[in-house]
C-alpha cells in the first residue's frame, strides 16, 4: 500500500511539474497577437499594449474602456459565428456564418522574426458558398510585435491596399466611374468628370517629413551621447520601450521609421566615421515596387537634396536642393 501511495505521489508531482513548465512557456508573437484580439479573458488586449501606450491611456481615462475589449470579442464569437484561430500554419483565423454561407479567412503571408521583433503580414479572403469573392483591392496588414519585459507587445500596425492597375475587373470598375456625366444647364450639355487626377506630392511630403525627423534625431543623439557622435544604425534612434533611453535605443523616432521602410521608400544611414562620429549620410530611395520617384539625401549639415534618377550617389554628388 505504501508503494502505491508513493507511486501516486510521484505521478502527481510529475504531472504538476509538467503543467507548471507548460504554463511558464513564453508565448510566440503570433500567439500573443491571437490572445490580444481573440481571448475571452478580460484584460488580454491591454496586456499586449506597450507600457508607454498603457500609461498614456490610463492617464487619459480611456484604459477602462479597452479593458472591456476581450468581453466584446467573446460576445461576437457567440453570435452564430464559427470562429477558429490557429497558432501555426498559413491560416491565422477563419470565421464562418452557417446561416448565410459566408466565410472569411485571415492568412499569414510572411512572419519575419528578428530577435525581439516579429513582423506578421496578413491578408484577407472572403468566400460565398465555397467560392472566393475576388476584389480588385487586396488589403494587407502588418502587425509589428516587439518584446517588452519578455512579453510580446503590439508596437505598430501597417495597413496597405494594393491597386492592380492592369486587372481587367478593376479597369472595368474604375473606367465606369470615370465616364463623364452629361447634365443639362440652361439647355446646354455639360460634361462633368467624376474623378480628378491625383499626384504623389503628398507622399513626397511624407518622405521629406520623415527625413527631417531622422535629421533632428541624429542631432539630438550626437548631443546626448558625445562619445558616440552620430549613429549609422537607425535602430539606435528607435522610440519603442518603457525603460530609460540609451545609446542603442534613444527613443527619438518611431519604430516604424526605425525599420527603414516607410512610404514606399528605404531609409538608410551611412558614412559614419569612427567614434565619436562627426558625419553621416541619410538617403531615401524608392523600393522595388515604387517607380518613377526621386531619391532624397542629406548629411549632418541638414540640407535635403533630390535626384530624379532615384540614384543616391547622384543625389549626394549633384542633387537639387529641396526647397
Amino acid at each position: 500500500m505504501r508503494k502505491v501511495v508513493c507511486l501516486l505521489a510521484f505521478v502527481a508531482t510529475w504531472i504538476s511539474s509538467g503543467m507548471a513548465q507548460q504554463a511558464s512557456t513564453p508565448l510566440t508573437a503570433r500567439q500573443a497577437l491571437l490572445e490580444m484580439f481573440f481571448s475571452k479573458t478580460p484584460g488580454t488586449f491591454v496586456k499586449h499594449l506597450p507600457v508607454a501606450t498603457r500609461e498614456a491611456l490610463e492617464k487619459s481615462g480611456a484604459l477602462a474602456n479597452l479593458q472591456q475589449y476581450s468581453l466584446l470579442v467573446g460576445q461576437l464569437q457567440t453570435q452564430g459565428q464559427n470562429v477558429q484561430t490557429f497558432e501555426t500554419g498559413s491560416v491565422l483565423l477563419t470565421a464562418e456564418d452557417p446561416k448565410t454561407g459566408q466565410k472569411a479567412d485571415i492568412t499569414v503571408e510572411n512572419d519575419s522574426l528578428r530577435g525581439d521583433q516579429d513582423d506578421i503580414e496578413i491578408t484577407f479572403h472572403a468566400y460565398k458558398d465555397g467560392k472566393e469573392q475576388l476584389s480588385p483591392f487586396m488589403p494587407q496588414m502588418v502587425f509589428s510585435m516587439k518584446q517588452e519585459n519578455q512579453i510580446w507587445k503590439l508596437n505598430e500596425i501597417t495597413f496597405t491596399i494594393h491597386v492592380p492597375l492592369a486587372d481587367p475587373d478593376f479597369l472595368k470598375a474604375i473606367t465606369e466611374k470615370m465616364k463623364p456625366r452629361v447634365a443639362s444647364a440652361g439647355g446646354t450639355l455639360v460634361a462633368r468628370p467624376e474623378v480628378s487626377a491625383s499626384t504623389s506630392a503628398g507622399t513626397d511630403a511624407a518622405v521629406l517629413a520623415a527625413m527631417r525627423t531622422i535629421l533632428t534625431a541624429e542631432t539630438t543623439y550626437a548631443a546626448t551621447y558625445p562619445r558616440v557622435g552620430f549613429t549609422c544604425t537607425l535602430s539606435d534612434l528607435d522610440g519603442f520601450g518603457g525603460g530609460e533611453p540609451n545609446e542603442h535605443q534613444a527613443m527619438l523616432i518611431k519604430s516604424g521609421l526605425a525599420s527603414g521602410k516607410r512610404f514606399g521608400f528605404v531609409f538608410t544611414l551611412s558614412g559614419c566615421g569612427p567614434a565619436p562620429s562627426a558625419s553621416f549620410h541619410l538617403s531615401a530611395v524608392p523600393n522595388a515596387n515604387t517607380y518613377g520617384r526621386k531619391a532624397f539625401c542629406a548629411d549632418q549639415a541638414g540640407a535635403i537634396r533630390s535626384s530624379d534618377d532615384a540614384s543616391p550617389a547622384n543625389c549626394f554628388s549633384a542633387g537639387t536642393r529641396v526647397q
